[in-house]
C-alpha cells in the first residue's frame, strides 16, 4: 500500500520545529508521558516562560496539546495528529529520554508547584 506524501510546506515547517533541541527533546519526554511546565523545568536550564513559548510553538503546530486539570495545564503529543506517525519515526532516531522522566519522577517538581 503506498503511503500519500505530506505537503512539502507543512513537512518544512514540522521539521522547522523539530529542529530546535528543546522542542525534539520535549516531543521525546512527552512521548513517554504527559508533563506540566514544572516537570519540564526538572531537566531544561532555562526560565517557565520559555519552556512555555517551545511549548507554545508546538501546539501551534498541532504536534502537542493541552489538558487543564483544575489550575494547571498539562502538556501531550496530539496522536490525532496528521504528522503523528512522522514525529514517532523521528524520535526512534534520537537517544532515549528515560533517564530525563527518571529525574523528573525522583524530585518529583509537582509536589511543590501543586500540578
Amino acid at each position: 500500500m503506498k503511503k500519500t506524501p505530506f505537503d512539502m510546506d507543512k513537512s518544512v515547517q514540522v521539521l522547522k520545529i523539530l529542529g530546535d533541541k528543546t522542542r525534539l527533546t520535549i516531543v521525546a519526554l512527552l512521548m513517554k508521558r504527559e508533563l506540566c511546565v514544572c516537570e519540564l523545568l526538572e531537566v531544561f536550564e532555562m526560565s517557565q516562560p520559555s519552556i512555555s513559548q517551545h511549548l507554545r510553538k508546538l501546539k501551534d503546530a498541532g504536534l502537542v496539546k493541552e489538558a487543564r486539570k483544575g489550575q494547571w495545564v498539562y502538556y501531550s503529543l496530539n496522536e490525532t495528529a496528521e504528522y503523528y506517525p512522522f514525529i514517532q519515526t523521528v524520535i526512534n532516531y534520537i537517544p532515549d529520554q528515560s533517564n530525563k522522566i527518571r529525574q523528573i519522577e525522583k524530585s518529583n517538581p509537582t509536589l511543590r508547584c501543586g500540578c
